[in-house]
C-alpha cells in the first residue's frame, strides 16, 4: 500500500461510530503523551525529591489511558466502524488487536505496574550509581512478578515469554528467536576469534582523547540534523543516564544522549536514537493521535537506529564526508589522523563490557545473554538473587569478560527497571533487518549513488515510502517482505559482518 496524496488531502467521510472511534483513540493517545512527557521530564530535569509524586502522576495517567481504552464502548465503536478506504481500515485492525489484548490487563494491574515501575526505575538509578545489586533487587523481583502475571493475563501456547515478546515484535515466539541465535552464534563466533587473533587495526587510543561534552552533543546533533534530516523544529536532544528516544507526536520528538570520556559513546548514541527519531517522524500524518502512528515493531525501530549509527555512521563514506568537521569540533581528538583512520578505529571489535557502546561483531552477544537470562528469570529457573554470577558466567561465556563491578554488569541496563521484559530480542532482530532494508534500498541508483558520497536524502526517501509512512499498518513481516521481497533473514547481516570486518582487519 502506498498512502496517496490525494488520500492524505482528503479521507473518505467517516461513518459515525468510525467518528467517534478515532475521537476517543485520539484521547487515549492525547493521556499516553501526557504520560510520555512526564517519563521524559523525570529523566531529563525533574528535581530527584519529586520521584514519588510522579510515580502517583504516572500511575494516574496509566491508568485513566487504560480505563478509556478498555471501555466496553470501545468495544461497541470498533464492532460498529465501518471503515471505507484502507487508512480508517488499518486504524480499526490495529486498534481492535490493541484492545483485545488490553482488556485482558484489568486497571488495577495496569496502575500497580507503573507505580512499581517508577519505584524501580529511581531504585536502580541509585543502585547503579553505587554498584549495588542487592539494592535493587526487591524491586527487580517485583517487575518479575507482573511480567508472569502479565503473560498469564494475556495469555501464550509455547512459553510465558511468548506473551511478553509479541508486545514488541508481533507474532515472534522464543523459538524463532532461539533458533535465529544459533544461527548468528555458529557464524559470527569465529569470525570474533579471528578478528581478536588478528591485532589492532588502528590506534584506538583516539576513542578517548579529550573531547569536551558539549561540544560532542553539538556536533553530534549537528551531523544528525544535517545528515539523517533531525531538525530542532520538531525534535530536541538532552542527556540523561541511559539513551532514548520519545515523541508525543510527530511534531514533538525528544531523544537523549550522555557524555563520556569514550566520546563514540554520545556521537554513536545520538544517531542511534536519531535513526528512532526519523522513523516515529514519518509515519504518515493520517494515522496521528490513532495506534497506527508508530512503528511497526521494535525489531523495525532498531533497524532504523542500527542503521543510522552503524551502517551509515560508522561506514567509510561518512567519515570521509564529516572527518573535516569532526576537526574544526575537536582537533583535539583529530591531531595527526586522518578519515581512513579514525574510520578504522570506530570500528573496533573488540569484547568489551557495556552493551551499548559494544561493536557490530560483539554486540549480539549481549542480547543473547540478555534473553537466556530473562528467560530463566520467568521460567523460575534463575531466582533475581543469583543474577549477577549468572550474568558473568555468561559474559565469560561469550566475550571472556568478567564484570569488575555491578554497575558494568547486571545493573547497566535500564529496561528490567521499566519491566520491558521480551524488548532485548528485537535490537538483534533489528540489526539482521538494517542491513536487509540497506541491501534492497541500494538497488534505487539514486539511493546508491547517495550512500557512496554519504548524502542520505535519498536513502531517507525511500525509508520514509517502504517503512516509515506505513506505521502499524503493516505487521514486521509483511513490511520486510514488501521492502525487501522476502522474510527476515540472516544472511544479508552475517555476509556485511564477514566483507566489512575481513577488509578491516586483512582476513580475505
Amino acid at each position: 500500500m502506498t498512502i496517496s496524496e490525494s488520500t492524505a488531502s482528503a479521507p473518505a467521510p467517516s461513518a459515525p461510530a468510525l467518528t467517534d472511534l478515532r475521537r476517543r483513540l485520539g484521547q487515549v493517545s492525547d493521556l499516553h503523551a501526557a504520560e510520555s512527557l512526564l517519563s521524559w521530564e523525570q529523566e531529563t530535569m525533574m528535581p530527584q525529591e519529586a520521584a514519588r509524586v510522579r510515580g502517583l502522576q504516572l500511575s494516574t495517567l496509566a491508568g485513566l489511558a487504560h480505563e478509556l481504552f478498555t471501555d466496553p464502548r470501545t468495544g461497541e465503536l470498533l464492532a460498529q466502524a465501518q471503515p471505507e478506504d484502507e487508512a480508517d481500515r488499518a486504524v480499526v485492525r490495529v486498534a481492535q488487536r490493541d484492545y483485545d489484548k488490553a482488556t485482558r490487563l484489568p486497571t488495577s494491574f495496569v496502575e500497580e505496574r507503573s507505580r512499581a515501575q517508577n519505584e524501580a526505575h529511581h531504585a536502580w538509578l541509585d543502585a547503579r550509581q553505587r554498584s549495588d545489586f542487592a539494592a535493587f533487587a526487591p524491586h527487580l523481583s517485583t517487575m518479575m512478578d507482573f511480567a508472569r502475571r502479565e503473560a498469564d493475563l494475556l495469555g501464550y501456547e509455547e512459553h510465558p515469554y511468548d506473551a511478553l515478546l509479541d508486545s514488541y515484535e508481533p507474532g515472534m515466539r522464543v523459538s524463532q528467536v532461539r533458533s535465529v541465535f544459533a544461527d548468528l552464534r555458529d557464524r559470527t563466533l569465529p569470525l570474533l576469534r579471528r578478528i581478536t587473533a588478528a591485532g589492532d587495526a588502528a590506534d584506538y587510543s583516539v576513542l578517548t582523547r579529550p573531547f569536551p561534552g558539549e561540544a560532542q552533543k553539538a556536533f553530534a546533533w549537528r551531523v544528525a540534523g544535517e545528515a539523517f534530516g533531525l531538525k530542532s523544529s520538531f525534535a530536541r536532544q538532552d542527556e540523561s543516564a541511559h539513551p532514548f528516544q520519545s515523541n508525543f507526536s510527530r511534531s514533538d520528538i525528544r531523544i537523549t544522549t550522555r557524555v563520556e570520556e569514550y566520546w563514540p559513546a554520545c556521537l554513536f548514541g545520538t544517531w542511534h536514537e536519531a535513526g528512532h527519531a526519523m522513523y516515529e517522524r514519518g509515519v504518515h500524518e493520517l494515522w496521528e493521535r490513532t495506534p497506527v502512528s508508530r512503528g511497526a515493531s521494535l525489531g523495525v525501530h532498531e533497524s532504523q537506529s542500527r542503521m543510522f549509527e552503524n551502517l551509515l555512521g560508522r561506514s567509510r563514506p561518512f567519515w570521509g564526508r564529516y572527518f573535516s568537521e569532526l576537526q574544526g569540533a575537536a582537533p583535539e581528538v583529530t591531531a595527526g589522523l586522518d578519515a581512513e583512520t579514525l574510520y578504522r578505529a570506530v570500528n573496533r571489535v573488540k569484547p568489551s563490557l557495556i552493551r551499548v557502546e559494544a561493536d557490530e561483531v560483539t554486540y549480539n552477544f549481549h542480547i543473547m545473554l540478555r534473553f537466556e537470562l530473562e528467560l530463566g528469570l520467568l521460567d523460575g529457573t534463575l531466582k533475581v538473587a543469583e543474577l549477577p554470577e549468572a550474568w558473568n558466567a555468561k559474559m565469560q561465556e561469550y566475550l571472556g569478560l568478567t564484570p569488575p563491578s555491578d554497575a558494568q554488569g547486571v545493573l547497566q541496563d535500564i529496561h528490567w527497571s521499566a519491566g520491558l521484559i521480551g524488548y532485548f530480542p528485537t535490537y538483534s532482530l533489528g540489526n539482521l533487518l538494517s542491513v536487509q532494508l540497506l541491501e534492497a534500498a541500494r538497488q534505487d541508483t539514486a539511493v546508491a549513488a547517495g550512500l557512496q558520497e554519504a548524502h542520505y536524502g535519498p536513502l531517507l526517501a525511500w525509508l520514509a515510502q517502504h517503512i516509515h509512512q506505513h506505521g502499524r499498518s503493516l505487521t514486521p513481516g509483511e513490511l520486510t517482505e514488501r521492502a525487501t521481497g522476502r522474510p527476515l533473514s540472516a544472511d544479508p547481516y552475517v555476509a556485511y559482518l564477514h566483507e566489512k570486518y575481513g577488509a578491516i582487519y586483512g582476513l580475505e
